[in-house]
């Protein structure tokens, strides 16, 4: 749902935080899962530093200060959460500095937080354990035809956990075999709804989804019948289907497995990058080209096993 003025206090800082969600949401076209992700990290430095007499100065604020909090709040966090935290405050200030309250641009002075794109490998799925947790839901329940309804979209087609929320009942194309996914930057894709999915879709849909307010096509259970809450309620359908199919998933990220696990099958079946790129959707190659660590990972293994075949060889002869 949509960040409204009741959930930001109506203290300046709180007041200055509106307008700055206003700016994203208006000025810069950033989703709202975007916006509740950059916010959480903008909300100490103005309360502490910026807000102080309900306006900011230049002589409130350099380039030192700004450095200083943000080496201490990602002191011992991961790179990941690093970038974000830099972006989020690069964003809020370069915000003051359009509207005027900073006479300095000083999103130039938040630090560059590195994270090498290749650094790790990421944890996939092999195909007999993606179907394994295709099948796990129990369809003689209706939590189980959502979840079974869900879990194709993410492992046949790519989406991102996000991507699965948002679409809408207009968004299917039943007579041409469509549907409309909302990808980041706001851009609309139009992908295959392919046999199994549109199936899963149709048996949801008919069976389950009962009338409501709400136009989304994936609804909660309980009341009030609205969509799910976002990529947080995803991530937990996941979870739940790598338990029943009796595979390990971290409290994080469990649902981007189905991502990783759809490239690294792509590219053991010899795809190009740009296929792959094509099929994820990827702006960039280079964001594709992290899929091939693994394969490189992998086939790291293979000279050990070539020698032990050869000794074994040796041996016998």
């Amino acid at each position: 749902m949509p960040i409204t003025p009741r959930a930001i206090d109506s203290s300046p800082a709180g007041d200055l935080q509106w307008h700055y969600v206003d700016y994203l949401r208006k000025e810069r076209g950033l989703a709202e899962n975007s916006i509740r992700a950059y916010l959480p990290f903008i909300r100490d430095f103005p309360a502490d530093h910026v807000i102080r007499t309900g306006g900011v100065s230049s002589g409130q604020l350099d380039a030192l200060a700004v450095r200083d909090f943000l080496l201490d709040r990602i002191h011992n966090r991961s790179s990941k959460y690093a970038q974000l935290h830099a972006a989020a405050l690069r964003s809020f200030f370069r915000f003051l500095y359009l509207r005027g309250e900073t006479a300095i641009d000083l999103s130039l002075s938040v630090p560059t937080a590195r994270r090498w794109s290749q650094a790790a490998v990421h944890a996939f799925l092999s195909p007999e354990e993606v179907e394994r947790v295709l099948s796990a839901p129990d369809r003689s329940t209706p939590r189980g035809r959502r979840d079974h309804a869900i879990l194709p979209l993410l492992a046949r087609l790519g989406l991102r956990v996000g991507e699965v929320v948002t679409p809408e009942l207009g968004d299917i194309y039943w007579r041409t075999g469509d549907i409309v996914v909302r990808g980041k930057g706001r851009t609309l894709d139009r992908l295959p709804l392919i046999s199994d999915i549109g199936e899963a879709l149709a048996f949801y849909l008919c069976k389950d989804r009962r009338a409501s307010a709400s136009r989304r096509v994936f609804l909660r259970l309980f009341a009030p019948r609205i969509g799910l809450a976002g990529p947080a309620a995803v991530g937990h359908i996941v979870r739940r289907a790598l338990a029943l199919a009796g595979l390990p998933s971290s409290c994080r990220g469990a649902a981007h497995l189905f991502h990783h696990s759809l490239a690294t099958s792509m590219i053991r079946h010899g795809a190009s990058i740009a296929e792959i790129s094509e099929v994820l959707r990827h702006r960039s190659q280079s964001t594709t080209a992290i899929y091939c660590a693994q394969t490189v990972a992998m086939c790291s293994e293979l000279p050990k096993l070539v020698i032990a075949r050869l000794s074994d060889w040796r041996d016998s002869t």
